[in-house]
């Protein structure tokens, strides 16, 4: 072989086997986001816990304690009756994700405690909650500009004890939507939706709920929470729930319970809205884990509604 002609197969080999190193080192393309993608530092909302949720669907546990005062006084068609005490919930909600868009909720369960000032007209008693489960699907899941936009639908059971409001009527089923949108640190989260009884007995309410939050440090992230219930089309108002008041509340009440309770009552057009604010925060203890604390008022007044004051505290450990 020629000198020039080996010269120049040589430098070809050497310009192939340089160009095959160059391929063989270069960075893989960028793995596709995950699950959460930029959703990292999303946190659930607080208070509202059987309706308000966050937009996205994740697989998560969510144990929720809620004590709930109650107003010394509540109102009736021409004026009020004395109550006073309060309601503690102990519950755990649980949400499974089958892929990036669509998760089985589980929102309402739990144990009641019912310890009121004014006995014998109410009843110190307990039992369980509801069940209410659905699904959850994201019809918008944008990770690049943070932005999350889905709808529920969940059916609540009559499995509850009468004696804490609960297990009447043929259930309802609860349609919601919800959004996220992230901004840096900034959250801002919303949820509408409404619940419709399948009998006439009890009352069909809907909700709307809002929530900001900004991540000053993982374990101090502020949020001001905002929920307005309002009474659709009033319960019936047949004697029920014979272990408070002697069945009268439906009878008699000229309000609802809106996120916890349905006491079908057939007078609470009088007062349609209930209007709360709550204040708190999240603190995010790892990757995976997070707490948070809400204390929640009313705005409207509290003798025309059933809370006088809520604490929430709560914890996510998602998975």
């Amino acid at each position: 072989m020629k000198p020039i002609t080996t010269i120049t197969a040589l430098a070809a080999a050497l310009t192939i086997t340089a160009s095959a190193s160059v391929i063989a080192t270069a960075p893989e393309a960028p793995v596709a986001t995950t699950t959460r993608g930029g959703f990292e530092t999303a946190r659930r909302p607080i208070t509202n816990p059987t309706l308000f949720d966050l937009a996205l669907p994740t697989t998560n546990i969510h144990p929720i304690y809620i004590y709930h005062g109650l107003p010394n006084q509540v109102s009736i068609p021409g004026g009020t009756i004395p109550m006073g005490g309060n309601v503690q919930v102990y519950a755990l909600q649980f949400e499974i994700a089958f892929t990036e868009r669509l998760s089985l909720v589980a929102t309402k369960d739990g144990y009641v405690q019912i310890d009121p000032k004014t006995t014998p007209l109410w009843s110190d008693k307990s039992g369980f909650a509801n069940i209410a489960a659905g699904l959850k699907y994201a019809f918008i899941l944008d990770p690049v500009n943070e932005l999350a936009v889905s709808g529920t639908a969940t059916i609540e059971f009559p499995t509850g004890n009468h004696d804490v409001f609960q297990g009447e009527g043929d259930g309802a089923i609860n349609l919601i939507v919800s959004a996220l949108k992230m901004v840096d640190d900034l959250q801002l989260a919303g949820g509408a939706g409404v619940k419709i009884p399948f009998d006439g007995q009890m009352a069909t309410t809907s909700f709307m709920s809002g929530h900001i939050s900004y991540e000053v440090v993982p374990w101090f992230i502020p949020l001001v929470e905002l929920n307005w219930h309002h009474v659709l089309d009033a319960g019936n108002g047949r004697p029920s729930f014979f272990g408070q008041a002697g069945g009268a509340v439906p009878v008699v009440a000229a309000f609802e319970g809106h996120d916890l309770l349905n006491f079908g009552a057939v007078n609470a057009f009088h007062n349609r809205d209930l209007v709360t604010v709550a204040a708190g925060f999240r603190s995010r203890l790892s990757e995976s884990v997070d707490v948070g604390f809400a204390y929640e008022f009313p705005i409207t007044s509290r003798e025309k509604g059933i809370i006088d004051e809520r604490f929430t505290l709560d914890l996510i450990w998602t998975f």
